[in-house]
C-alpha cells in the first residue's frame, strides 16, 4: 500500500514481475527506457518484517503525470482513503469521491471507478453486500428473542440459476417489520398514517416503505417499515396489509399518500382494511399540484390549487372552484376526476387532522437518506436504533417532566 501510494503521488508506475507471500519484486514501467527503478523485498519470518534486499534509488523517469487516471488508483486504493468520509456520511456523493480523488492524489478517476470505490468502502466498514441479505435472517431471529412483541414478516420467492430451478432455496422477496415500541405507541398517536417510499442506492436495487404518524406534541414517529423490490401494486398491498393487522388495528385512521396507482389499487383490493369506515385513503395536495402543472404547464395556477386543498369551509371551496372553472373548464375537470374527500379539507370529515401533505413522513426519509445506501442489514439496524434512540430521549424527557411534578391526565 505504502509503494502504491508513493508511485501515484509521483506520478510514476511500475509493473510487478514477481509476489510471493515472501517476496515482491517490481520494475518501473519505463525500465531501461530512460529510467532505472526496481525494487526487490523479502519477508523475514523469524522478525516478522520486510527487508529491502534491491534498490535502485529514486524514478529518474520525467514524465508529469501518466494520464487523467493511474493504473494504481484502483476502487480499492481509493476506498481506504475515503472511508473516513463514508463512515461520516453514507449517502456521500459520486462526485463528491470525484473530487476527494482529485484534491488527495491530483488524478481525475472515472465515474464508475468513483461508484465502485464507494461500494469497497462501505462493504469494509458495514459489511459484505451479499453476506447482508444471508446475515438478515438471523439479525431478526436475534431482534425478536429480546424484543417477542416485534412483528416481522418475510415473503421468499424461488432461487432460480439460468432458467432452471434450485431446490430446497428462497431467496428473499420483501420483509415488513415494526418494532414493539412504535406498535404500542401508535395506540396513543393522533389517527392518521402518511406512507411513502424511497429508492435504495446500495449495490442492489430496492426500495424502503415507511409508516409515519405523529404524538399530541407534534413528535413524528415511525411506526412500521418494508423492503420491496420496488414501488408495484403487490409490494404496497403487502406492506399495507401488514400495516393494518399488527400496527393500525383501530378504525377510522387517515391514510395520506401520493396519487400512485399501485398505492390506490393496493387500498382497493384490501379486503375492506382500508376503506370506509376502517380507513380513510387521502392524497398529499402538493403531489396532486405537481400532476396539475404537468399536465396543463400552468406555474401561475400552482399556489391556487394548493390553496383550493387547504381551504377549511365547503362555501370558499365552491366560489374557488367556480373561479377555477372560468378560467378554463379543463382545470376542474381534471380535479374532479379526484373525489373531493381525497385532496380537499372542506370534505375530509377531519380525518386529516390538518395534514395536507406527507411531510411528516418524507421527513423520516430524509432522517434515513443514509442508511439506504447501506447493505440491508446495516440499513434495518439503523431503523432499530434510531428509533430506539428516539425513544430512550422520550423517556428522559417524560421521567424529567414527572419528576418535576408536573400531571398528565
Amino acid at each position: 500500500m505504502a509503494m502504491k501510494d508513493y508511485t501515484i503521488r509521483r506520478g510514476v508506475d511500475y509493473r510487478v514481475y514477481e509476489s510471493e507471500p515472501l517476496t515482491f519484486y517490481a520494475k518501473c514501467t519505463q525500465y531501461r527506457s530512460g529510467c532505472d527503478w526496481l525494487i526487490r523485498v523479502s519477508m523475514i519470518s523469524r522478525k516478522y518484517c520486510w527487508v529491502i534486499r534491491r534498490y535502485n534509488g529514486i524514478h529518474t523517469c520525467t514524465r508529469a503525470t501518466i494520464s487523467q487516471d493511474h493504473s494504481k488508483l484502483d476502487s480499492n486504493t481509493i476506498a481506504e482513503a475515503i472511508k473516513p468520509l463514508v463512515e461520516a456520511d453514507s449517502s456521500l456523493k459520486v462526485k463528491s469521491v470525484i473530487t476527494e480523488v482529485q484534491s488527495k492524489f491530483n488524478y481525475t478517476i472515472s465515474y464508475r471507478k468513483a461508484w465502485l470505490a464507494k461500494q469497497n468502502s462501505v462493504e469494509k466498514i458495514f459489511g459484505g453486500w451479499k453476506a447482508s441479505y444471508e446475515a438478515l435472517p438471523i439479525w431478526f431471529e436475534a431482534m425478536c428473542h429480546k424484543e417477542p412483541s416485534a412483528v416481522v414478516h418475510f415473503e421468499t420467492m424461488p432461487a432460480y440459476q439460468g432458467d432452471d430451478l434450485v431446490t430446497d432455496i428462497r431467496v428473499l422477496h420483501r420483509v415488513f417489520w415494526s418494532y414493539y415500541s412504535c406498535i404500542r405507541a401508535f395506540i396513543h398517536y393522533k389517527p392518521v398514517v402518511q406512507v411513502d417510499g424511497t429508492h435504495l442506492y446500495g449495490k442492489y436495487k430496492g426500495c424502503l416503505l415507511v409508516a409515519v404518524s405523529q404524538d399530541g406534541n407534534n413528535n413524528i414517529v415511525p411506526i412500521a417499515f418494508a423492503i420491496v423490490e420496488e414501488e408495484t401494486s403487490d409490494a404496497w398491498h403487502f406492506f399495507l396489509s401488514n400495516l393494518q393487522q399488527h400496527v393500525v388495528t383501530r378504525d377510522s385512521v387517515g391514510l395520506i399518500s401520493h396519487r400512485h396507482e399501485s398505492i390506490n389499487a393496493a387500498v382497493t383490493r384490501s379486503n375492506g382494511a382500508w376503506p370506509p369506515p376502517k380507513a380513510f385513503h387521502m392524497f398529499c395536495i402538493r403531489h396532486i399540484e405537481s400532476n396539475f402543472l404537468r399536465k396543463f404547464k400552468a406555474p401561475y395556477l400552482q399556489k391556487f390549487v394548493v390553496n383550493i386543498g387547504y381551504l377549511r369551509t365547503v362555501c370558499e371551496y365552491e366560489v374557488c372552484h367556480q373561479r377555477l372553472r372560468e378560467w378554463d373548464e379543463a382545470y376542474t375537470n381534471y380535479l374532479n376526476r379526484i373525489p373531493r374527500k381525497q385532496y380537499a379539507l372542506a370534505f375530509d370529515g377531519g380525518y386529516r387532522w390538518s395534514h395536507m401533505t406527507t411531510n411528516l413522513v418524507e421527513c423520516i426519509n430524509s432522517v434515513l437518506k443514509g442508511a439506504c445506501n447501506l447493505p440491508i442489514t446495516a440499513l434495518v439496524k439503523a431503523t432499530f436504533y434510531r428509533v430506539n434512540e428516539l425513544f430512550t430521549q422520550k423517556r428522559a424527557e417524560m421521567e424529567a417532566r414527572i419528576n418535576a411534578g408536573h400531571i398528565f391526565f
